[in-house]
């Protein structure tokens, strides 16, 4: 196959989705979005489950590049990076060690406070049956009672409880701690942002920056993200040109510090004296109809076709990672 950029060769896409994340569901969404985007695109392509048959089937089929469209651990963490590494085989997205330092809040937190880059303090509790008495009386002391506890390894929101009132500690971090070691942050009131990096060769473009509305006494909860019509998506956000600028090279700089490649979506609340935060950065953002990253890609002359089919040019090109 001759690789030229300017080639517009089919392309054999697998599209690994599913698996026992507790975000399969939504994968499957974003893999389904995916095949009919390649498709139309003039691509062949397969969803394949990641199962204990995924590399059969990838051997079998011998696609010329993964598409891993996958949330959370196994797909997100570098395990299945470090599983198509072993096959050989092309794919979208972070290496093994970006996908899992960013997948990991607190670690990636540290790089992020390294190149001074505006994080908030934060409290870690690992999962091996912490005293919970003693846990939530430093974080008290610590931080008061109004926190954020989520798990350290999960995304679109699962496991997190926000107590911008204060409330029942012990059981918020109960449920965190089901999903492994978990993340406690004072809670800051303001606007929840986020802003997507694109890489386009060499150069790495930042979306326009999208402010997120939910219903009042609500925030971006797993039905907010996932059910239509339930969060507007202002972009560009309603902030001051500077305060946008910032944002974008903040999200292009996380991307950096963290080692991506190829995407990524950081977010962030910026507080009503205009004080940035950032949360964390997603190396593998969702594909779904209500997703934040295909809208800023648009934005930037990245329709959903074109974008799914450069990502995969894109993989192509840079062939196996060794």
């Amino acid at each position: 196959m001759n690789l030229n950029p300017a080639n517009q060769a089919s392309l054999r896409v697998a599209v690994l989705m599913g698996g026992n994340s507790a975000e399969a569901e939504i994968s499957r969404t974003s893999a389904a979005q995916i095949e009919q985007a390649l498709t139309s695109k003039g691509h062949q392509a397969r969803t394949i489950e990641l199962n204990p048959q995924c590399a059969a089937t990838l051997m079998r089929w011998s696609p010329d590049v993964v598409f891993p469209a996958l949330h959370g651990p196994p797909g997100e963490d570098g395990t299945v990076q470090g599983f198509l590494e072993i096959m050989g085989l092309p794919y979208v997205g972070s290496g093994v060690l970006g996908s899992a330092i960013a997948m990991d809040k607190a670690i990636a937190k540290q790089i992020f406070r390294q190149h001074h880059l505006p994080v908030t303090q934060d409290f870690v509790i690992s999962g091996s049956a912490p005293d919970l008495a003693v846990i939530v009386k430093k974080i008290s002391e610590r931080f008061g009672t109004k926190v954020v506890i989520k798990p350290l390894n999960q995304g679109s929101a699962i496991g997190v409880t926000p107590m911008p009132e204060g409330g029942d500690m012990t059981s918020a971090l109960r449920q965190a701690l089901t999903y492994g070691g978990c993340l406690v942050e004072p809670f800051i009131r303001g606007k929840e942002i986020t802003v997507g990096v694109l890489a386009v060769g060499e150069r790495l473009l930042a979306h326009p920056v999208i402010e997120i509305q939910t219903p009042d006494q609500q925030w971006y909860n797993f039905n907010n993200r996932y059910t239509p019509g339930s969060s507007l998506h202002i972009m560009p956000a309603g902030l001051p040109a500077e305060l946008l600028e910032r944002l974008q090279d903040i999200a292009v700089s996380a991307h950096q510090q963290l080692g991506l490649s190829d995407l990524s979506r950081a977010d962030f609340i910026v507080s009503p004296a205009g004080e940035i935060t950032l949360l964390e950065v997603n190396s593998l953002p969702g594909m779904t109809p209500t997703s934040l990253y295909p809208e800023g890609a648009a934005a930037i002359g990245y329709p959903f076709e074109r974008l799914i089919d450069h990502l995969v040019r894109q993989a192509v090109l840079r062939g196996p990672r060794r």
